[in-house]
């Protein structure tokens, strides 16, 4: 398992990425919008994401701010999004949306005992 990122909603994308980027010297690494979802992620950091974690912000278009702001998740690179669901499981937590792939990756997501959401994004195979 791999530590990939910390998902924080954000309300305010130029304030945010002004703060994240001017003062904390962070790097915008990758911006995806789905126009279709009506959300945009960005992904900054200080290394690329292949080299260590990084934060992402999601940016719901439409969604009031205060509601935004009430989900965010960790995630974590693992080898078989169906594995370590069973193990959040064995050991208290629970799974919020098993296996799926709604793009090109398969993802899961659990929540720990406290509530905490974490997301399992499965590595990519070389023959996928």
């Amino acid at each position: 398992m791999r530590l990939l990122h910390t998902m924080l909603p954000i309300s305010n994308p130029e304030r945010t990425l002004g703060f994240y980027l001017n003062a904390l010297s962070m790097r915008l690494l990758r911006k995806n919008d789905y126009p279709e979802e009506k959300f945009t992620r960005y992904f900054v950091g200080y290394d690329n994401e292949s080299d260590g974690a990084v934060l992402e912000f999601t940016h719901t278009w439409e969604m009031p701010p205060s509601a935004a702001l009430k989900f965010g998740h960790i995630g974590i690179e693992v080898e078989n999004a169906a594995l370590a669901c069973e193990r959040a499981v064995q050991n208290f937590g629970v799974v919020l949306a098993p296996p799926h792939k709604p793009r090109s990756t398969v993802l899961a997501f659990v929540a720990d005992p406290d509530g905490h959401v974490i997301e399992f994004v499965e590595k990519k195979r070389s023959d996928s």
